[in-house]
């Protein structure tokens, strides 16, 4: 993998700072400029878009409720006017709708922060969270808990299993990777790859120890779904979520410094490997969290700060939140689509997400290649 620095040199920035923190609205963007105001432009953008799609998922379905009675109906449950719909509609709404609208929210915000994160840490615009392991580890746990036939947690066995195998699996390539101290880049990736292998192994034989009943669970929660979201789900991903999302943006600064390389980012006083523990961290909680209530759900770690960074420039004062709010926008329109596209049947999300990520992860590498002259 070429690592390729994802922000500008500070001093050829003529909006950046005596610290080389890049400016907010007119910094140009590698390949192209951005006008004055672009970011507080794309943000709201990002923002009415969300709120739209939101209400419109609400709405859209089987048992459509028009716009209007969505409001309604939300108006009236937080106390500021409207009316109740009908007792159908409005446990249509309340105890299926809104669950999965909200869910879609924060596992698209937890995937897209987590992949701006991992490009930032590792200078790397093809970097997703899925290199450290995360999802794979994630995915062993949920097989593992189906196929053994577990039930200690009743009916969140496979969520719980998912979750914690995750983090688990984050902190094993951590330990591998590390040496004297110090953990590279290029020794992480490689050893994710290694854990990356041999979860694949492990999810294998699970599968094939497996009866037909089991098979069916663990093909549907591999294929990724928003399908079983419920409030109580709702409420187990939100603290890691809220987390998170609150930590992240507080290393934007340091991630355009690290940008630079590790040895100017250490003589402008950033902790690099500090730094790298704890976005790790982060990414791991983020991740684990969103794969454990909706599968495996890829590429909207890597498509969303990716474009995000191509139409707004690398800084990430509004890569990091506007990745979350992009991640979220994608995973809403995608669930929507999910939904609708093949109704009565539903598709899998998981499914979407990866027919329309990996051409434009193709065009990606195409792209980069062109860029640099080729790889050699």
């Amino acid at each position: 993998m070429t690592t390729t620095p994802t922000s500008p040199d500070p001093t050829l920035d003529p909006t950046a700072g005596p610290t080389g923190d890049p400016g907010t609205d007119a910094a140009p963007a590698p390949g192209g400029w951005r006008l004055p105001g672009s970011t507080a432009l794309l943000t709201g953008g990002l923002l009415g878009a969300l709120v739209v799609l939101c209400l419109l998922s609400a709405g859209v379905g089987a048992y459509h409720i028009p716009l209007g009675d969505v409001l309604s109906s939300v108006l009236h449950r937080t106390g500021l006017g409207g009316a109740a719909l009908d007792r159908v509609g409005e446990s249509v709404l309340w105890n299926v709708r809104l669950p999965r609208v909200v869910l879609a929210l924060l596992v698209g915000a937890s995937l897209g922060c987590a992949g701006a994160l991992m490009q930032g840490v590792f200078g790397n615009p093809l970097a997703e969270p899925g290199v450290i392991g995360i999802s794979s580890g994630a995915a062993v746990g949920a097989v593992a808990s189906i196929a053994l036939g577990l039930t200690f947690f009743g009916n969140w066995t496979v969520t719980v299993c998912a979750f914690v195998s995750g983090l688990v699996t984050v902190v094993l390539v951590y330990v591998l990777s590390r040496s004297g101290g110090r953990t590279e880049v290029v020794t992480l990736i490689l050893t994710g790859i290694a854990v990356n292998a041999f979860a694949g192994a492990l999810i294998g034989l699970f599968i094939f120890f497996a009866d037909n009943a089991q098979l069916t669970q663990i093909t549907f929660w591999q294929l990724g779904s928003l399908a079983q979201a419920t409030w109580p789900k709702v409420l187990a991903v939100l603290p890691c979520a809220l987390a998170g999302l609150a930590v992240a943006p507080f290393s934007a600064r340091k991630l355009d410094l690290l940008a630079l390389g590790e040895r100017p980012a250490r003589h402008l006083g950033v902790d690099v490997e500090r730094l790298r523990v704890l976005l790790v961290l982060v990414v791991a909680l983020l991740t684990a969290a969103a794969v454990a209530v909706a599968g495996i759900i890829t590429f909207v770690g890597l498509l969303v700060p990716h474009l995000l960074r191509m139409a707004n420039g690398p800084g990430h004062r509004f890569l990091v939140p506007g990745s979350a709010l992009g991640g979220a926008l994608v995973l809403v329109a995608g669930d929507l689509a999910a939904r609708t596209v093949a109704a009565p049947a539903e598709l899998p999300l998981g499914v979407l997400t990866a027919l329309f990520g990996s051409p434009f992860f193709f065009w990606l590498l195409r792209r980069t290649r062109r860029k640099q002259g080729g790889w050699a």
